[in-house]
């Protein structure tokens, strides 16, 4: 049995690394905006058998009472990568073979992407990663059986997991996929972001109403000032 595993951390303490870019509204404005976009795209998958939600934020367990996916409440957040694997550990023991982890910050992501992960042939043990656009980071994570190696995130993590997946003897497969790549967690992250079509995206309608794409796109602020 292949699942879907989405951790949710309080959106009012997310997105730490744009302190100094943007303020503590914004910042929360902007993951919510994700979060949406990755509702969107979950809600449509069809590979999963199930999507669990690990967190203990209030409004992230309405949305999974609304999809009928499985809550795993947290008593406390430690740190993702403990959120992770709290969370595998469970998953496990209820029959689960495999288990993809994605973020909740991929304003681009598709239900077909996700399929596509969920579909690959993988026997375990087995690793099958989708790396972050600087190629150091790690974007979307299959392991099977769940609990292969421990979860590190974060810059450096693609790394450690190809060395973690090594020591288990397990196959890897890497996946490169440019609507996974594209995070957001820091400025270079949302000004790349901003060079894509946002198009009928719950992120890209907040970034143009809240005056952020036009703060950090040259073009849009000079064609903002000749327009006055």
């Amino acid at each position: 049995m292949r699942v879907l595993l989405l951790p949710v951390k309080d959106l009012h303490n997310a997105k730490k690394r744009l302190i100094g870019a943007l303020s503590p509204e914004e910042r929360f404005g902007l993951a919510q905006a994700m979060l949406k976009d990755t509702i969107r795209a979950v809600k449509d998958i069809r590979c999963a058998e199930k999507v669990f939600v690990v967190t203990n934020y209030e409004p992230a367990m309405h949305l999974a009472e609304e999809n009928r996916w499985e809550i795993l409440r947290e008593e406390q957040q430690i740190s993702e990568s403990h959120s992770v694997d709290a969370a595998s550990k469970i998953c496990e023991q209820w029959g689960v073979t495999g288990l993809l982890r994605l973020p909740l910050d991929l304003p681009l992501i598709q239900s077909s992407d996700i399929d596509e992960l969920l579909a690959a042939t993988c026997p375990g043990p087995s690793l099958l990663i989708v790396p972050s656009r600087d190629g150091t980071g790690t974007n979307a994570i299959l392991r099977t059986p769940p609990t292969l190696f421990p979860s590190h995130f974060g810059s450096g993590s693609f790394a450690k997991h190809l060395a973690e997946a090594e020591s288990a003897r397990a196959q890897v497969v890497i996946r490169r996929n440019p609507r996974i790549e594209i995070d957001v967690d820091d400025e270079s992250d949302l000004r790349t972001l901003l060079e894509h079509d946002l198009t009928g995206t719950e992120t890209g309608r907040w970034l143009h109403a809240s005056g952020i794409a036009a703060k950090f796109t040259p073009t849009l602020r000079t064609a903002a000032v000749s327009a006055r």
